[in-house]
């Protein structure tokens, strides 16, 4: 395996691979069902990776990482081991996929990649599609251990903010980050951390989904001010959208760390200073 991303060629040639195991980890937004979705159409082998229900059930917070024993539960009942050949993507191009990506990553698995255009790519270039109720898959053990200098909390962010061996980048829209626009979620206050940089999760991606070229991923991340020998903290507004730039940092053969609660708990707070304007760079 070479990087965490995929082409739609090499995910066709190694559908017989029996180690490889596919993980439709589609999530919406707008609440649209994305298990109906699944069922609707599907790469062939697919799983349905339920981002809702893999995170945290006791935590008021959406989108928290479970225990490590949770999740290797929930995994198991997929029928994923940590050692297996493990390829996720979404129905967005690339959106919640690069989430369950760093979810695996940060408990443990070694072998996982994202499906550069996700299922859209798929789709358009005609390849075999499944549809109906997936079939149960045969239970097996996932074994977690959680790599916990891959995440970050409140305390360590806001360190991390006047420290200079850091960069904290906000995926979520300029509108947002400038507190300018609502947020989606209810009662949470508009603008962003001071001393965060904004670099929303769209300028790292193609229109049809794809993520930037090398060259445009590297120079996006120096207009947001991420310096040679810092380490990036990603943060967005629930910790979907900050993988994405989580997985375009790996591309780069760049560590970063994710601040797990992101926005829906560092907005939610009145002890922690926030500031509104300067959006940063916009997608292209």
């Amino acid at each position: 395996m070479t990087g965490p991303l995929i082409s739609t060629d090499d995910l066709e040639r190694d559908l017989r691979n029996p180690d490889l195991r596919i993980l439709d980890a589609s999530w919406h937004l707008d609440g649209t069902n994305a298990r109906k979705a699944f069922e609707a159409a599907r790469i062939p082998k697919a799983r349905f990776f339920d981002l809702d229900a893999v995170s945290d059930q006791d935590s008021s917070l959406p989108h928290m990482l479970p225990s490590p024993e949770a999740f290797a539960a929930s995994m198991g009942a997929l029928g994923i081991r940590e050692s297996d050949d493990i390829v996720v993507y979404d129905a967005q191009g690339l959106f919640s996929a690069a989430r369950a990506w760093w979810m695996l990553r940060v408990m443990g698995a070694e072998r996982v990649r994202v499906l550069d255009g996700g299922l859209p790519a798929w789709r358009a270039e005609g390849r075999l599609l499944q549809t109906g109720p997936m079939t149960r898959p045969r239970p097996t053990q996932f074994h977690a251990r959680l790599k916990p200098e891959a995440v970050v909390d409140q305390a360590q962010v806001a360190k991390a903010l006047s420290d200079p061996a850091f960069r904290v980048l906000d995926a979520r829209p300029g509108p947002r980050f400038a507190g300018c626009a609502k947020e989606p979620r209810p009662g949470l206050k508009a603008g962003h951390m001071p001393g965060a940089a904004n670099l929303p999760f769209k300028v790292l991606l193609t229109d049809d989904g794809h993520l930037q070229p090398r060259d445009q991923l590297a120079a996006a991340f120096r207009d947001a001010g991420l310096q040679e020998g810092q380490t990036a903290l990603t943060t967005c507004g629930s910790g979907v959208t900050a993988a994405v730039l989580s997985l375009a940092l790996a591309v780069l053969g760049r560590d970063s760390r994710l601040y797990d609660g992101s926005w829906a708990e560092w907005g939610a707070e009145d002890r922690w200073p926030v500031v509104t304007g300067d959006a940063g760079p916009q997608p292209r």
